[in-house]
């Protein structure tokens, strides 16, 4: 799905799960890597963004989930030679893989939003986490508190 841009169209996800009071995120990352990120991919030609988001949550961190709303915003990039227009979306996490297409070399981390703001801080999705934060406090049942730690399972 385009937005009526020339530039090349990706999606993204936020993938983020309750435990108990608590909200946290997944980032993920080349093993060889030390730069953290969230599930993103190219808009196949016929396919919608809100898809293309689920699934490369699920071929990139091995979640599966479902959309929390429209995509809460976009953010560009330059790799290859051209911008990218990067649709991102939040995505419940109902379902975690042990094992997925990318394991062998992706890792994932599950953390606090605001451990996920420092990991991210050069990364141009950085600013979309606080409003992601702002979307899933106005939520009653969902209560932002501070996790009480990193879960570094892949």
């Amino acid at each position: 799905m385009s937005d009526g841009g020339s530039l090349p169209q990706q999606a993204a996800a936020i993938p983020f799960r309750r435990i108990g009071e608590t909200v946290q995120v997944c980032l993920i990352r080349r093993k060889d890597s030390e730069a953290w990120g969230i599930p993103k991919g190219l808009v196949d030609p016929g396919d919608r963004r809100d898809q293309t988001a689920l699934n490369e949550t699920w071929e990139e961190a091995g979640l599966r989930g479902r959309l929390i709303g429209d995509s809460i915003g976009t953010y560009r990039y330059e790799k290859w030679g051209m911008t990218f227009t990067v649709a991102v979306y939040l995505v419940e996490v109902l379902e975690q893989e042990d094992r997925w297409q990318e394991a062998s070399f992706r890792e994932r981390r599950w953390i606090s939003f605001a451990e996920a703001v420092s990991l991210l801080s050069g990364h141009p999705v950085r600013p979309l986490l606080d409003c992601a934060t702002h979307i899933l406090a106005a939520s009653p049942d969902t209560p932002l508190q501070p996790s009480s730690g990193a879960d570094t399972s892949s």
